[in-house]
């Protein structure tokens, strides 16, 4: 079963209010946040092609490099599957991200099918490609196939996030987040979504660079 699928803002709204009603931080945030962002993007080849390029670089170089790829035609697999990895550092890619975009494409993954697949399934599926780990697949299932029910526990930000919303002596690392957020199921993509949103405003607040 693929569960809760978050389609529009409607979605994000009702998440927002069931995690409101049942914890009273959560609450606090919605009131000083206000409507959450959507942040639904594409799905497929090109979706995880843009999350290896964004791995430990800038989003303004992420950007540019993938602007690169598809301006190349790089962004289709079977055109990937023809080029070489000089092609692709010529491009901008390092060494080892090229490798994986390689890899990416040679594992033809059949992504009509992961539109359909149990969350669980959609990761272990995806964490098999070289250069693909579990925080990728759980964004790419959380806003490339809308699911509902993910939390990404590693992302540092939600650490933060969750570490100055519940007010905990320090940033909480993967296996407490995914503790912590199992009584945030069936909205854990909308918990992210507000701790990420709740950390983005703290962060503007004081002033941290």
């Amino acid at each position: 079963m693929t569960g809760r699928i978050i389609r529009g803002d409607a979605c994000v709204a009702e998440g927002a209010a069931w995690l409101a009603s049942r914890d009273a931080r959560f609450a606090h945030a919605v009131a000083t946040l206000g409507p959450l962002p959507l942040r639904l993007r594409g799905d497929g080849f090109p979706a995880l092609v843009s999350a290896i390029c964004g791995q430990q670089v800038s989003v303004a170089s992420a950007s540019a490099i993938f602007g690169r790829l598809q301006a190349a035609g790089m962004t289709d697999p079977a055109n990937v599957r023809r080029a070489t990895e000089d092609d692709l550092r010529g491009l901008g890619l390092s060494r080892p991200k090229s490798r994986y975009v390689l890899a990416l494409a040679a594992a033809d993954l059949d992504y009509d099918a992961l539109r359909t697949a149990p969350t669980d399934e959609i990761i272990a599926t995806l964490v098999k490609v070289p250069g693909v780990g579990v925080w990728t697949a759980e964004i790419y299932a959380m806003f490339s196939l809308g699911r509902a029910d993910v939390i990404a526990p590693g992302d540092l930000a939600l650490q933060e996030g969750a570490r100055m919303l519940f007010a905990l002596p320090a940033r909480p690392p993967d296996k407490a987040l995914r503790t912590m957020a199992a009584d945030w199921s069936p909205w854990r993509s909308v918990a992210a979504r507000l701790l990420w949103a709740y950390y983005a405003q703290m962060k503007s607040r004081e002033g941290i660079r």
